[in-house]
This record gives C-alpha cells, sequence and structure tokens, in this order.
C-alpha cells in the first residue's frame, strides 16, 4: 500500500513539536494508520568565533552552536488527511517535507 512520509525539521523544537501535534490531531480524526513522529538525531553545527573583533589582545574564543531537530512521520496514502495535513500553518522556522513512496 503506498504510503505518506513527512519529514519535519527545525531550529525551534517548540514549534516543531505542536506541527507534530496538529498532524497527529487530524490522523487520529480520520483514522488513518500512522508511526511516528520517529526522533532523528539532531544536527549541531558549532562556529569558534574570537571574541576580539579587532584582533589584538589574547586569542579567546567563543563557540557558538545551532541545533537542527528532525522528526519523521510515516502514514498510509489517504487523500483526505493529506489535504488537512498540507493546509496546516507552518510556521517559517519550520521545514516541511512531504514524499509518496509505495
Amino acid at each position: 500500500m503506498p504510503r505518506a512520509r513527512i519529514k519535519l525539521s527545525s531550529t525551534n523544537i517548540e514549534k516543531l513539536n505542536e506541527v507534530c501535534e496538529q498532524i497527529k490531531d487530524i490522523v487520529k480524526k480520520i483514522g488513518a494508520d500512522m508511526r511516528g513522529p520517529i526522533p532523528l538525531p539532531t544536527k549541531r553545527l558549532k562556529v569558534p568565533v574570537r571574541t576580539s573583533p579587532c584582533g589584538q589582545g589574547r586569542e579567546l574564543y567563543e563557540t557558538w552552536e545551532l541545533r537542527i531537530h528532525k522528526r519523521t512521520i510515516d502514514l498510509n496514502l489517504n487523500e483526505r488527511a493529506l489535504r488537512l495535513i498540507m493546509r496546516i500553518p507552518v510556521p517559517k522556522d519550520v521545514h516541511m517535507e512531504i514524499e509518496i513512496t509505495d
């Protein structure tokens, strides 16, 4: 049976979880089979930055970190459910991909 895979990623975990909850509510109302949200490993991007802007003085560094959180949701292909999921207002910092597989 064809399945739909929804991939979500964001730097803000609260907004990511809100979108996941909205998808779960839609799928529960329709009664389709769903697996997830499956948390994937968090990607950490670290950037060392020199604290002194002029370049003189002691060599001190700060490390800035950007975390990218990811979730995957698998569900049976249901046209009504996909239409409702596509109408969800997705915040700017949440990236959503929907792919249909056999």
